[in-house]
């Protein structure tokens, strides 16, 4: 790599002060990204240029070249977003406390919003629950994004899901800062807060991982011999995944802890200024020129090592600054911010301390490698060795403070000190992975030879360690902090777990453990893990099938819940094609008003689901809930119209949006009537029937003649054409008998004369026996006509052409035997029915001599009516046919209504 090009980022050396070191740390050069044979070298989190100097970062920062079809050309991983910036609580202990923020947790007033984030948040206060309106967008907002992208745009995809939560955890935390510490809310800023960072390290470890599976062919491990430590690490980042990805997983957690500190180091005040132990140097001076002894035990000599050296202090003012001053050095180191805490170490007199800062660098001489005449400056520590055993030593040294040692510790690779302070899961996995990083890279130091002989002065426990992301976690399990334990069973710390593992079959297994426990999981979790799943498809990885469907059907099912009507077409469409049929199907019948269906019929065509399947499926399974059966009609049963049935009505309205779906329209509007007209429920079946549009049976044929057929419809198609007929002539004869009926109770009534009646009430009856007789007359005329009319109308449906009502003319290839036996029942049930409704008809009308004839059709063997009638019907009909006989005979006629010959 060409390391000339750039300027190492080392702390500001600005005073004359400064050692030998540093000095020569100001010339020293970098690597400019563009010029790497490997592709440009950055961390997922920040640029190169301005990574703080963490451990060995400069040197193996992994590479990230394009990634052809799955990152976008020319693509970076996106930088971290920064949260709101709040002070650290210099004074407190708890320092980890301040720094990462619980879901009761408050927020310092030094908190800076924009201007439309607060008007927003002051309007948001008046909610009962501010927390889940504001983030009840974040449902629609990451459908959005999920459809903008391609699966060639993943990455981008990340992007944006974190833009879009690090947007809402901006207007909570001005909400909470303004509306007090509601816990909802706050519950709801701090998980937005963990799915923003868990996306972040998604990002970074994916964007590695896809690059190494594209690579994997291509790459071919060679080590070249080099005298340099920075090449020979370089190469261990090119070829190790395990210690790159370690790195990564360390840049994101100090990046977490960046973001949330901002620049409070800024705004520090300490006793001391510019001048090291400013307090103590006054106090010696003035000892020294005063006569009189203080009697205070303060150090004589102001060397860095002078109070360890004579175990005397500071003075107080002194002790306190460097107490403070240690605790926010780690604060930095933390963060990732070495440079940033080599320059307070100078702003506070201590560029001794800056110096100590400055040895983890790998030493690299360019000059031995390169073939230019003109020296180029030596970068690094040769001495690192050296400096590397006093880093062990010193934090091993329990009269230094504790921030002190685990300062060096993180720099020496010594687990136990940094443990010491660390308080929060995500404090303890950047000790364990800063350490592994150590680790490995000593390790390989040492396989090359190049290891130097003051390591060996280190502790076998360190030398021997076998490091493992496994491992680490395996320590966090039996971590002694209770709030270590709490949080690594958290949800979010799980995920990220087995993110960093790269365990997906482990991940899976968790969510279904969530999914089937009792406590119900966060809104906002839910919503993660479906978009988790999803971009794992997205990558073609192997997942366990069954979680994964699991996952989004709970998805789905919240957003039904929730009537997220216009977001569950896009979810369903992930699903296998039958289960998705099922799944919106069964939201649809939820769809209750008639407004929104067509829409959700457009969302599920745009998500390319089966609209044809669902909408059938809708109609069948609503048509078959609660079906009572074919139930013979002398069973007394309730004819009006129930809830249940106007459901069914309703349902049709599914089938008839689309044009296409007017054959399936009719066919299922057919079997709705059928189990209605069983069930003597004659206005249910019209209100169906008024349903089918008129022109259903032309639409269907020129749907078949559109497509280039010649052929007749298929006998499905041509049977539920002959049954809608069939249906329609049975409906128009009950309605024709239902008006009859109507007309026939409302005969006109004969005005009644009272027997003592005066001359002017006999005249005025007189006047009503003439409206009377007008009104009875015209009262028969109509009688008579509607008597026709239903007679013909019965006729119709009794000698229905083509071999009879409800009867098929053509065989199906597959043959409904439902269907079937259900047409053969309505024969059986309706046609007797009919048939005695005539007789009253006819018999009402002194019209015997009909009922005679019909008779004649009943038992004809050209239709077989008789077939459809049972006993007792026979024997009924038999009676009615003697009553009218008998009429006859009264009139002077024969048995059968002939005139009898004299």
């Amino acid at each position: 790599m060409d390391w000339g090009q750039a300027e190492l980022p080392s702390p500001v050396v600005r005073d004359d002060e400064v050692t030998v070191a540093a000095r020569r740390r100001k010339k020293v050069a970098f690597p400019s990204p563009s010029a790497s044979p490997i592709g440009p070298s950055f961390t997922p989190a920040r640029s190169l240029r301005n990574t703080p100097a963490s451990l060995y970062r400069q040197a193996v920062t992994p590479r990230v070249p394009d990634v052809s079809s799955i990152l976008v050309s020319g693509s970076r991983t996106p930088r971290y977003t920064h949260t709101p910036r709040h002070n650290v609580n210099l004074e407190d202990s708890d320092w980890t406390n301040s720094l990462y923020m619980s879901p009761v947790s408050g927020l310092d007033s030094s908190s800076f919003f924009r201007d439309d984030e607060a008007n927003l948040s002051s309007a948001l206060l008046k909610e009962d629950d501010p927390g889940e309106d504001v983030a009840a967008s974040l449902f629609p907002e990451f459908l959005a994004s999920f459809l903008k992208h391609s699966s060639s745009a993943v990455f981008e995809l990340l992007e944006d899901y974190q833009n879009i939560c690090q947007e809402k955890v901006n207007v909570l935390q001005s909400v909470v800062l303004r509306a007090g510490q509601n816990s909802k809310t706050a519950g709801v800023r701090w998980l937005l807060q963990q799915e923003n960072c868990t996306w972040r390290l998604i990002a970074s470890l994916y964007r590695d991982r896809v690059q190494l599976a594209l690579e994997e062919d291509m790459m071919i491990d060679m080590v070249v011999p080099s005298e340099s430590e920075k090449v020979v690490v370089e190469q261990l980042f090119q070829r190790d995944a395990i210690v790159r990805q370690s790195q990564l997983v360390v840049d994101w957690l100090e990046s977490i802890a960046k973001d949330q500190i901002g620049d409070f180091s800024d705004n520090i005040e300490y006793y001391a200024k510019n001048v090291c132990w400013e307090n103590t140097l006054h106090a010696l001076k003035m000892r020294s020129s005063s006569a009189s002894d203080f009697h205070v035990p303060l150090v004589t000599e102001l060397d860095p090592d002078a109070p360890l050296r004579q175990q005397r202090p500071l003075a107080d003012l002194d002790r306190e600054d460097d107490a403070r001053l240690l605790k926010n050095l780690f604060t930095l180191i933390r963060a990732g911010m070495t440079d940033e805490a080599q320059r307070l170490c100078k702003r506070c007199g201590q560029a001794w301390r800056a110096a100590t800062l400055e040895g983890w660098k790998l030493y690299h001489d360019p000059n031995m490698i390169s073939g230019n005449s003109e020296l180029q400056p030596v970068e690094g520590n040769p001495q690192r060795g050296i400096w590397k055993a006093c880093c062990w030593r010193m934090a091993e040294e329990e009269q230094l403070n504790r921030y002190e040692r685990a300062i060096y510790a993180s720099l020496s690779g010594n687990i136990k000190p940094i443990l010491a302070v660390c308080e929060s899961w995500e404090d303890c996995v950047w000790a364990y992975f800063r350490v592994m990083v150590d680790s490995l890279v000593e390790k390989d130091l040492m396989s090359s030879g190049m290891t130097h002989q003051e390591l060996e002065t280190l502790p076998r426990e360190y030398l021997e360690a076998n490091w493992t992301m496994e491992k680490v976690f395996e320590e966090l399990q039996a971590s002694e902090s209770k709030r270590v334990l709490e949080e690594t069973r958290e949800h979010f710390h799980v995920i990220q777990k087995f993110v960093i593992l790269g365990d997906l079959d482990g991940l899976m297994e968790e969510f279904s453990d969530w999914l089937t426990a009792s406590k119900p999981l966060p809104l906002h979790l839910l919503r993660f893990m479906t978009h988790l799943v999803l971009f794992f498809r997205s990558l073609g990885l192997a997942l366990k099938e069954e979680a994964c469907v699991d996952v989004l059907k709970a998805y789905v099912s919240l957003l039904i819940r929730d009537q997220q009507t216009d977001l569950v077409a896009s979810y369903v469409g992930q699903l296998p094609a039958a289960l998705a049929t099922n799944q919106y199907a069964a939201f649809l019948e939820t769809v209750s008003q008639p407004e929104q269906r067509p829409r959700c019929l457009q969302l599920a065509t745009a998500a390319g689901l089966d609209v044809s399947a669902i909408t059938r499926l809708v109609v069948e399974t609503v048509r078959r809930r609660d079906d009572a059966g074919f139930t013979h009609h002398s069973q007394t049963l309730e004819t009006g119209t129930t809830q249940d049935d106007q459901k069914k009505i309703d349902v049709i309205d599914w089938l008839l949006f689309d044009p296409a779906h007017r054959a399936e329209a009719l066919k299922q509007s057919n079997a709705i009537m059928r189990n209605f007209l069983a069930l003597q429920k004659h206005d249910a079946a019209k209100a169906v029937f008024s349903k089918v549009p008129e022109d259903s049976m032309r639409e269907i044929y020129s749907q078949w003649t559109a497509v280039g057929q010649t052929a007749p419809l298929p006998a499905e198609d041509e049977n539920a054409i002959r049954e809608h007929l069939c249906i329609r002539a049975y409906l128009e004869a009950h309605e024709a008998f239902t008006d009859w009926f109507s007309h026939s109770s409302s005969a006109p009534q004969r005005p009644a004369l009272a027997p003592e009646a005066k001359f002017t009430e006999r005249v005025a009856n007189e006047m009503k026996e003439k409206e009377y007789q007008a009104s009875r007359t015209e009262w028969s005329s109509r009688l008579d006509v509607l008597t026709e009319d239903v007679k013909e109308r019965i006729y119709n449906v009794l000698l229905f052409v083509d071999g009879g009502w409800m009867v098929d003319n053509r065989e199906e290839s597959e043959p409904d035997e439902e269907r079937s036996h259900q047409m053969a029942a309505l024969r059986s049930l309706c046609l007797p029915r009919l048939t005695f409704l005539l007789l009253s008809v006819l018999q009402s009308s002194s019209r015997h001599q009909e009922v005679l004839r019909l008779a004649d059709i009943i038992s004809s063997d050209q239709h077989k009516l008789y077939q459809v009638f049972s006993k007792e019907e026979l024997r009924r009909f038999l009676q009615k046919l003697r009553d009218s006989s008998l009429a006859l005979l009264d009139q002077g006629l024969g048995p059968l209504g002939y005139d009898l010959q004299p």
